[in-house]
C-alpha cells in the first residue's frame, strides 16, 4: 500500500504539468525516436486456487490451501520495464515478487510431514517464489493499432520454502535458484475510443530428459497469462485493470536423487499504470 501514493503522484503530475503541451506527447520518449521506452506497475491481490507440495517420497502431500492457511487473499504486485524498437521488436524486463507467509495450528492427527520431519501445533509457513524475466517478441502485423508479437522469454526463479514450528522442535528450509526458458506471446488492440485491450502469455512444459538428456525423471511447467483493459490518458499515460492466471508444476528428482512435487495455481486482480 505504501507505493500507491507514489503512483498517484506520478499520475497527477503527468496529467497536470504545464510543460506537456500536447495530448500525445510522451513523458519519457521523443516522438520520432526508433526506441520507445515503457514502464508498467500494477498492484492488487492474489488468490491461491490450489497449491500442494511434497518433499521426499516417504512424506505425504501437504495442501497449502486446506492445511496451510492460503485460503485468503494476499498482496500482489509487478513491475515491468522495456522498449519497443522500430515498432516491431518488444523487449521487456519483469520483476515479480511473490511471498506468502501464514501461521497455522496443525493437528497431530493430520500426519503432516515435510522431508520426513513431523510438524504439529503452531507452525510458521513461508512460501517465497519471486522471479525475474526477460522477454522478447516480434510483431507479425504492420497495423499501428493492432499488435501480435511472438517470441521467447528466460526466467530466473528464486524459491524459498520454510516450515518452522514456533516451539523450535522442527524446522525445514528448502531453497534453490532455477533458470526457465519459455515461449512468449503479446497482443494489443488500440481501440478508436481510447481503450487498450491486451493479452499476454508466457509458458512452457518440459522434462529434464527433453532439455538436457538427464537420466533422472523430472518435469515442470509454467503458465503466466493475463487479460488487460486500459484507458489512454494524456502524455501517453494509461491506467489499466488486469486479470491474471499464474501457475506452475514441478515434479521429480534432482541430480542428488531428492524428490519434490510442487504444484501451484493462482489468479490475481490488479490495477496499474503504464507510462510510455
Amino acid at each position: 500500500m505504501k507505493k500507491i501514493p507514489l503512483i498517484c503522484v506520478i499520475l497527477i503530475f503527468s496529467l497536470t504539468s504545464p510543460i506537456f503541451a500536447s495530448q500525445n506527447q510522451s513523458i519519457i520518449n521523443e516522438e520520432d525516436s526508433p526506441v520507445q521506452f515503457f514502464v508498467d506497475y500494477e498492484k492488487g491481490f492474489v488468490s491461491v486456487l490450489s497449491h500442494t507440495i511434497q518433499i521426499s517420497k516417504t512424506s505425504p502431500e501437504f495442501n497449502y490451501v486446506t492445511q496451510g492457511g492460503q485460503d485468503i487473499l494476499f498482496p500482489f504486485e509487478r513491475i515491468n520495464v522495456g522498449a519497443v524498437i522500430n515498432d516491431r521488436h518488444r523487449v521487456s524486463f519483469l520483476y515479480q515478487p511473490l511471498e506468502i507467509n501464514t501461521v497455522v495450528n496443525l493437528d497431530p492427527s493430520a500426519n503432516v510431514k515435510i522431508n520426513d520431519k513431523a510438524f504439529d501445533g503452531t507452525t510458521e509457513l513461508k512460501y517465497s517464489f519471486p522471479f525475474w524475466r526477460i522477454s522478447y517478441s516480434y510483431d507479425l502485423l504492420e497495423d499501428k493499432d493492432v499488435t501480435l508479437g511472438v517470441g521467447a522469454a528466460l526466467q530466473i526463479r528464486n524459491a524459498s520454502i520454510v516450515f518452522k514450528s514456533t516451539d523450535g522442535s522442527e524446522n525445514n528450509v528448502s531453497q534453490n535458484v532455477g533458470l526457465v526458458p519459455a515461449l512468449h506471446i503479446y497482443s494489443m488492440w488500440k481501440t478508436p475510443v481510447g481503450i487498450n485491450l491486451s493479452a499476454d502469455l508466457t509458458g512452457i512444459y518440459a522434462s529434464s530428459k527433453i532439455i538436457n538428456g538427464a537420466t533422472y525423471e523430472f518435469e515442470g511447467s509454467i503458465l503466466d497469462a493475463s487479460l488487460r483493459a486500459g484507458y489512454r490518458l494524456k502524455n501517453n499515460v494509461e491506467m489499466f485493470g488486469n486479470f491474471r492466471f499464474l501457475g506452475g508444476t514441478s515434479n521429480g528428482t534432482n541430480a542428488e536423487g531428492e524428490f519434490t512435487a510442487n504444484n501451484l495455481a493462482t489468479v490475481s486482480s490488479t490495477i496499474g499504470i503504464t507510462i510510455r
